[in-house]
């Protein structure tokens, strides 16, 4: 549930985490000064997510410390084709001359996270165990906004193995219902309807 950078044994990387932290940064400093903080992230949040998993290869090469920067810069070039701002294939090119390329999606969490966090909002991961509708979502949202004192920009996650019902993180922080009254609430309500679905063989949830 935490958008930190993970090994391949689903361990979270720390110092990989906090690379992606300092690249991040200086990706949204870099950008907020050419007035474009939207459209770097944007655009490379697009590369990261929709583009490069369409071209495995292109991952390879970018990961791979076997290729030469030159030659990412070359690939760099030919993806951002103009189509990108100056910003966007600069930053690329920074991680590309450092090696850094491979662990774009990370960077790319980071700096939304960055520029939610500039903005007064706090990105937040909502663990449950069986599937909320858009209703139940927006009122654990409001309730835990209440009780944490803090605007956040919400994820959901399910998770069966969540026995009390709700785990939300905030930045680094895990909360769980025994942190705050709302929070309490909110998870009693959640395990409430775990019994009643094991109860009554309800066990299998569709979102």
């Amino acid at each position: 549930m935490s958008n930190a950078t993970k090994t391949e044994t689903g361990h979270i990387d720390i110092a990989a985490d906090r690379v992606a932290k300092i690249y991040a940064q200086a990706i949204v400093e870099a950008a907020e000064t050419a007035g474009c903080r939207g459209d770097v992230i944007a655009e490379l949040g697009q590369l990261a997510r929709e583009v490069l998993p369409r071209v495995p290869e292109a991952v390879v090469v970018f990961s791979s410390p076997k290729v030469s920067a030159e030659e990412k810069d070359r690939i760099i070039d030919k993806l951002a084709g103009g189509r990108m701002k100056p910003t966007t294939s600069n930053a690329l090119h920074v991680l590309a001359r450092h090696g850094r390329l491979g662990m774009l999606p990370a960077v790319v969490d980071a700096a939304e996270r960055l520029a939610d966090e500039r903005d007064g909002r706090k990105q937040a991961t909502f663990t449950t165990a069986v599937p909320l509708d858009a209703g139940e979502q927006t009122r654990i949202v409001a309730e835990t906004e209440k009780a944490l004192a803090a605007t956040l920009k919400p994820s959901f996650v399910v998770d069966p193995a969540i026995i009390g019902g709700l785990v939300v993180r905030v930045g680094d922080t895990i909360y769980d219902q025994s942190v705050a009254t709302g929070l309490a609430r909110i998870g009693g309500r959640l395990q409430h309807r775990n019994i009643h679905a094991i109860q009554n063989g309800e066990y299998t949830w569709h979102t």
